[in-house]
Parts: structure tokens; C-alpha cells; sequence
């Protein structure tokens, strides 16, 4: 969360104002196609140019972009030579968004994302091409033209989808309605493995073993389970079993090498894992932490605390919280650098509050502005109907507007109210030194000085104990891995 913007609500950037990962417009015949059965390589027929090449501003909002010229010098070009031999044509794009999750996923107009989550734990240009090339096929197969358009772009690593009831969820709209319906999409056994086999075929035509694709779902499968959590990626869904796709795919691998006409294949670890030096890990404090249920922006300098218990989620502009039974939800977001009228009448009408009770006041000492009143939506059949129960705080502080949403079913506000007030009631400056100089930690690249297991190379790096298996997995090693000198390794500090 960054706020970098403060200029009014952009109702824009509610990513399901659309629809979970793509943008879709009608269902097409290949909706319905298995994986191709002429040849353990998928084909696509050709088709109409798709035009993608820009990134999608809710993605943006919802994540942000990340700046490194390296990396995305780097999808850029393995992205242009992909398209190149892919089977459609077509304009496609590729960003790198500034998410700690473990993910890529495209869009069906041409374009496809990478986090730089997904970035750290790659360990070669290998591993990287053949998710890059999973992803294009899942473009150029048209798999996502099944789905609804952009819903599962804010499912990524979204928590609040999976705790909202509905009943919250349907009522829910405008700046808020980026929290519906976030499930991950969710491609069928056929789509994931047609996506396979087109991600061995590109990366193998561009010069590259796509066996180390199969090798980096071996690394994810252990960041799942280390995790427990999961928020496992899109092209690691539960639809097939993850050890037969890994020896499904080493096998098609098998297949395009002996039918590729050369005999070498790069892998480029090292000039890979040198283009990821300094590369952000895990969550970026500096946009916004929760530590000891209170939420701190160092960045911004203010805090505030979280109902006690409730699910929370950061994004570049703004945080969320929801109750977790999903009886409620509160959004904490910018609001312009206007008047508080001027922000309170741009809020009122991006969420669809009509003849809203609006009065003045001030909160924990700061001028505000407090609303209150129903959301009015249309039924499916373009009736008006009442939504959920909306409580408004907006906070000026200097010149900046900062807003509370709380929404809640009518029958259930009077419960959840209170804990909206004291939410806003808390936000006050940050002054903390110790929470203001949070930084973020990076990935740092170090070199073998002489031949040596992971685990006593981290430790003379001074990685403490309780993070050998964590880093394990970020280099696809085990700690007991021999290293010869000079082979490069990921640490992870300040």
C-alpha cells in the first residue's frame, strides 16, 4: 500500500467491478477442447491477433508495478522471442508486479504477469522460461475465455475471498467490490496440462531445457507445505497431481529435446540469479506491515489498529479487513488531497450510498467527516436493491484524505460498528523509530569459497539455523546439497 497516487477515488482500480486472474468477453469454441492428442506437444491453431501489449491499470492498482530494469529487460525479450514462435499472433505484454506471492498468471487479451515473488525463487532462465511458456499457453489456447473477465487477477494471494460470506459479498460494491468472488481461476486438468506441454514446446524452441520447469514445481510444492497455506500458483492448481505433472513434464521435455535438432540446451543459472541480486523478498514494510494487531506505514507515518481477530490484506492502494466468519469487512483507502466534502462526496458515490448522513467531526484529534446509509446496486433484472449497511470515516490529515469503509449486512451492523469506530478512533502519527526504519529484506547472491554443504555456507553468511530449510527451498536445494567452489547461492538480508 503506497497511496502513491492521493488524487480522488479511481473506482477504476476495483479489479471485480469486472469479474478471478483474466479479462474475458465471450466463451469461445475452444472452450471446450481437451489437450491436443496428435502430438505429446500441444498445437494451437492460429487465430486473430490479440492485443495486450499495455498492462491492465486495475492489475497495476491491485499490485503495482515493480521497478527493475533487469528483470523486466529479461521478460521482455524471452517474452518477444515466445510469442515469436508461439502459435497466435498477436501484440502481448509482460510486467513484473511488486507482489511477495509466489505467482504468474495471464490475461486473455495478450498479457501476462510475473511477481516478483515468483522472480526470487527461480534458480535458472530454465525454470523461468517454462513458467513464462505455461503462461503464453494458456493465452494462446485461449483457456481463460472460459472465465470471467479480471475476477481472478485480485484473487492472487487475496485472503478476504475465501472469508466473506456471501451475503456480504453480493452486497458489497464500488471501491470495496475488489473483494468478491476471489478464487483463484481455476483451469481444468486439460487446460494445466495443455499449458504444460505448450511451456515445453516455447522454451524449448527458444533455446531452453524445460526440464527444469518440472523441477521448479518440486520447489513450490515445498514452499506449500513449509507454509501450510495454500496460495499455491495458478500453474500449480490441485487439478492434476503435482508428481505426475512433474513426470508428465520431464517427459515432454525428453520429447522436444530428441525432436528439437540440436544438441545443446541453456540453462544460464548464474547469469540468472545475478540478474536477481537486490531483488525485494517477502513483504515490502516499507508499504505497510501488521505487527501485534496494528497496522503501520512507515512510508506514510501513521498507524492504526485491526478488530481483533479479522483477516487482513495490503495492496498498493489499500488495506483491507474482514471479519472472519465474513460477516463484515473494512477497507482502509486514500481519498484525494481535497476538501473532506469533496472527498466524502467522491466516496459516497463510487460505493453507491444514497442520501447518506454526513456530519462533521473530529476523530483521535484530526478534522473528519463521518457518513452513514445503505448501499442502493441493481438486481440482476436492472431493479434497484439494498446492499450492504455502510459506515464512512474519513480522516484529513494534512493534505491528505484517508478513508474507512466498514460494510456489513443491515441486520448485522449494529454488531461490527463499533468496531469500525475504534479502527478509526486509533489512527493517529507514527512516530516509532523502531517501526519507521523497517526495511525490507532482499535477496543477496554469494559465491561458494570453497566446496561446502548449503547449510554451512548459510551459516557463514550468518543465517541463523531456523531459516536453513526456508533458504533451502529458495535455492531448490536441500541443506545437506553439496556446493563446489565457486557455485553461487541465495541469502536473504537487509
Amino acid at each position: 500500500m503506497n497511496f502513491s497516487f492521493l488524487r480522488p477515488l479511481r473506482t477504476g482500480a476495483a479489479l471485480l467491478l469486472l469479474v478471478p486472474l483474466a479479462s474475458t468477453s465471450s466463451v469461445t469454441n475452444w472452450a471446450d477442447r481437451g489437450p491436443a492428442k496428435t502430438s505429446p506437444i500441444a498445437k494451437v491453431p492460429t487465430a486473430s491477433p490479440l492485443q495486450g501489449a499495455k498492462p491492465d491499470p486495475a492489475v497495476i492498482a491491485q499490485f503495482g508495478l515493480y521497478n527493475n530494469a533487469t528483470l523486466q529487460r529479461l521478460i521482455d525479450a524471452k517474452g518477444k522471442q515466445m510469442t515469436a514462435v508461439s502459435d497466435r499472433p498477436g501484440d502481448y505484454g509482460f510486467t513484473v508486479v511488486d507482489s511477495p506471492v509466489i505467482n504468474a498468471f495471464a490475461t486473455p487479451d495478450g498479457h501476462v504477469y510475473f511477481t516478483r515473488g515468483i522472480m526470487a525463487y527461480f534458480n535458472d532462465e530454465a525454470q523461468f522460461a517454462g513458467v513464462l511458456g505455461h503462461e503464453l499457453g494458456h493465452i494462446t489456447a485461449q483457456h481463460g475465455k472460459k472465465q470471467q473477465t479480471r475476477g481472478t487477477i485480485a484473487g492472487i494471494g487475496m485472503i478476504l475471498g475465501s472469508v466473506l460470506a456471501p451475503r456480504v459479498m453480493q452486497s458489497v460494491g464500488g471501491v470495496a467490490q475488489q473483494v468478491v468472488g476471489l478464487g483463484m481461476l481455476k483451469y481444468s486438468r486439460n487446460d494445466e496440462n495443455e499449458a504444460d506441454a505448450l511451456g515445453v514446446k516455447y522454451s524449448t524452441k527458444i533455446g531452453y531445457d524445460a526440464s527444469h520447469m518440472a523441477d521448479f514445481f518440486q520447489t513450490l510444492q515445498r514452499t506449500e507445505a513449509q507454509s501450510g497455506a495454500g496460495g499455491i500458483p495458478t500453474f500449480l492448481s490441485s487439478h492434476p497431481n503435482s508428481a505426475d505433472r512433474y513426470t508428465r513434464v520431464k517427459s515432454l521435455a525428453a520429447q522436444a529435446k530428441q525432436s528439437a535438432g540440436r544438441s545443446t540446451f541453456a540453462v544460464n543459472r548464474d547469469q540468472y540469479l545475478r540478474s536477481i541480486e537486490g531483488l525485494n523478498y517477502g513483504e515490502d514494510p516499507r508499504q505497510g506491515f501488521v505487527e501485534s494487531g496494528v497496522f503501520y506505514h512507515p512510508d506514510l507515518k501513521f498507524r492504526f489498529p485491526i478488530p481483533s481477530g479479522w483477516k487482513s490484506q495490503n495492496s498498493p492502494d489499500k488495506f483491507q479487513m474482514g471479519e472472519p466468519n465474513g460477516k463484515a469487512l473494512l477497507v482502509f483507502l486514500g481519498a484525494g488531497n481535497g476538501s473532506l466534502d469533496d472527498a466524502a462526496q467522491g466516496l459516497a458515490k463510487a460505493i453507491g450510498v444514497q442520501s447518506a448522513n454526513a456530519q462533521k467531526t473530529t476523530i483521535n484529534g484530526f478534522p473528519a467527516l463521518v457518513f452513514e446509509g445503505d448501499q442502493v446496486q441493481q438486481d440482476q433484472s436492472g431493479q434497484q436493491a439494498a446492499g450492504a449497511h455502510v459506515l464512512a470515516q474519513l480522516i484529513q490529515d494534512g493534505q491528505s484524505v484517508y478513508a474507512f469503509v466498514g460494510l456489513a449486512a443491515p441486520a448485522d451492523f449494529s454488531t461490527y460498528a463499533p468496531q469500525f469506530q475504534r479502527a478509526a478512533q486509533g489512527y493517529a502519527r507514527l512516530s516509532d523509530a523502531s517501526k519507521l526504519n523497517r526495511q525490507p529484506e532482499h535477496i543477496r547472491i554469494k559465491t561458494a569459497t570453497s566446496a561446502t554443504t548449503l547449510a554451512s555456507a548459510l551459516a557463514a553468511n550468518g543465517i541463523p539455523s531456523k531459516r536453513y530449510e526456508e533458504m533451502a527451498i529458495l535455492n531448490g536445494m536441500q541443506t545437506n546439497t553439496q556446493l563446489a567452489k565457486g557455485t553461487l547461492f541465495k541469502v536473504v538480508g537487509k
